[in-house]
């Protein structure tokens, strides 16, 4: 009898040495989803071809899409999420990048989506300098250990290097930049898995991206 209990109390031991392994080594896919914001047409479609599109992109990752935009609000994060896929009005869905995986824990990968997201306040947001790309890059490279596509941000590499020739329209948020969406400081309080909008006045909620 004391061999069998043995035997049984190592059983349990391994079973759940075993159970730990596994749940160390289940990782978390992270994808990004990547928008065109300029209008349909030749100049975007030949921008697309080269890797110079004006471009806006989200982290995908455990059911939700992550970006980031631009607000008036002080003290504020820019970064928001919506439902996976969601294409911002006026822009064009262009692909999907597996980027990566995570072997970090749910409240792992929240707690570094809390950090980034306090990196990248609303009133911080620059179209060239500080950007929706710039937050990807940023979030993916935190939870993978690799940034986002250089080519994300090709475009705002350029008007920063060549400023007179760039188009203004590159500069100015098109009309695409007005988002649906939660936002992260705001989530704590509306726990809603649906979009919602980023506030109630419209003056102080358009963010830009």
């Amino acid at each position: 009898m004391p061999r069998a209990s043995t035997q049984s109390t190592r059983s349990t031991r391994s079973t759940r040495s075993s159970h730990r392994s596994t749940l160390s080594l289940s990782r978390t896919e992270v994808k990004i989803n990547v928008y065109d914001l300029l209008p349909p047409g030749k100049l975007a479609s030949a921008l697309w071809f080269v890797g110079s599109s004006l471009l806006h992109s989200g982290v995908v990752i455990n059911g939700r899409e992550y970006a980031y935009g631009g607000h008036a609000r002080p003290g504020l994060s820019g970064v928001y999420w919506t439902k996976p896929g969601q294409v911002p009005p006026g822009a064009l869905f262009q692909c999907e990048i597996i980027h990566g995986f995570t072997f970090a824990t749910e409240a792992e990968i929240e707690a570094t989506i809390r950090d980034v997201s306090a990196e990248f306040l609303g009133p911080s947001y620059n179209l060239l300098t500080l950007n929706c790309n710039h937050f990807t890059s940023h979030l993916v490279e935190r939870l993978t250990g690799r940034p986002g596509p250089n080519w994300l941000n090709r475009a705002a590499r350029i008007g920063v290097a060549l400023p007179c020739v760039v188009p203004r329209e590159w500069v100015q948020p098109p009309p695409a930049e007005i988002a649906d969406g939660e936002l992260l400081d705001e989530d704590e309080e509306q726990d809603d898995e649906s979009s919602h909008m980023l506030a109630t006045k419209p003056q102080q909620n358009s963010i830009s991206r």
